[in-house]
């Protein structure tokens, strides 16, 4: 069985980093499904989705490393061409990349004991943001 929804999310964009462990979780429950795996896709090229621990200091680490690839200030032919200022969100969002698949078993992520499901918005203001979650399973 095949099961597709929408997660919402209104985000500031700016290397804003959103966990959404717990939403995927209750979309998995309303599933009813018990094995399986859900797939998590960004449409969009400035956002993205992984998981990672869920902590200020390794967020904070992991902005600052996306600051060393692709600086937000940086020369991007993107921003040359299209004026829009956002090439360093597309570079970074190409790199973490648009979707998760995550198994589950009895109805439980199978995540590790600290690992989170979080969301990425790199673009360089606010906007509104969608989630397609597929739960496939039995």
């Amino acid at each position: 069985m095949v099961v597709t929804q929408e997660l919402r999310l209104s985000t500031s964009g700016h290397t804003e980093i959103m966990k959404i462990t717990e939403q995927v979780r209750e979309l998995l429950r309303g599933s009813c499904l018990r094995q399986g795996v859900v797939c998590l896709f960004v449409p969009g090229s400035t956002a993205s989705i992984t998981t990672m621990e869920f902590e200020p200091g390794l967020i904070e680490d992991l902005r600052r490393a996306w600051e060393k690839i692709a600086p937000v200030h940086g020369e991007y032919a993107h921003n040359a061409r299209w004026h829009d200022g956002n090439g360093y969100a597309h570079v970074r969002a190409s790199l973490v990349g648009p979707s998760l698949v995550v198994p589950f078993v009895d109805g439980e992520l199978l995540l590790g004991t600290w690992q989170d499901v979080v969301f990425i918005d790199f673009d360089n203001r606010s906007r509104d943001r969608r989630i397609i979650v597929q739960i496939v399973g039995e």
